[in-house]
């Protein structure tokens, strides 16, 4: 069942195995750089289930901003565009330690921060999931 999941939509997928992956990692505060990542990594794959559902060329971009734009020319769904910069500021091209997952300010997200993008990434999924269903 996972592999034919994968073939209709595999950004759908992968954007969904993300999200799962950061409620497991939620509540260790270990985990808080993690957990913001993902939901970076979801938030892009959803955006790029809904560009791969309306047939447009998916270019590899991690820009959350830049893709939102993309989709919105298509459909505007109202995402909070503050929350997506944080986000896109999160991701890192780097798996070297010092580059994970860091705020502006050099901070791992907080407990706090981390539950805030997670509720984000759940909210975009459920638009995406919605309109492409």
């Amino acid at each position: 069942m996972p592999n034919e999941k994968a073939k209709q939509n595999p950004w759908l997928f992968f954007a969904d195995n993300d999200l799962a992956l950061a409620e497991v990692a939620i509540d260790n505060l270990q985990f808080t750089g993690q957990v913001a990542f993902l939901c970076q990594q979801a938030i892009e794959k959803y955006l790029k289930a809904f560009l791969f559902e309306n047939k447009v060329q998916i270019k590899k971009i991690h820009d959350l901003e830049k893709l939102y734009s993309e989709v919105r020319k298509i459909k505007d769904f109202g995402i909070d565009e503050n929350l997506l910069q944080i986000l896109r500021n999160l991701y890192v091209e780097s798996r070297y330690p010092t580059d994970i997952a860091f705020l502006e300010n050099g901070l791992l997200p907080t407990k706090e921060d981390a539950q805030s993008y997670l509720d984000f990434a759940k909210k975009v999924a459920s638009i995406i999931k919605e309109e492409i269903k």
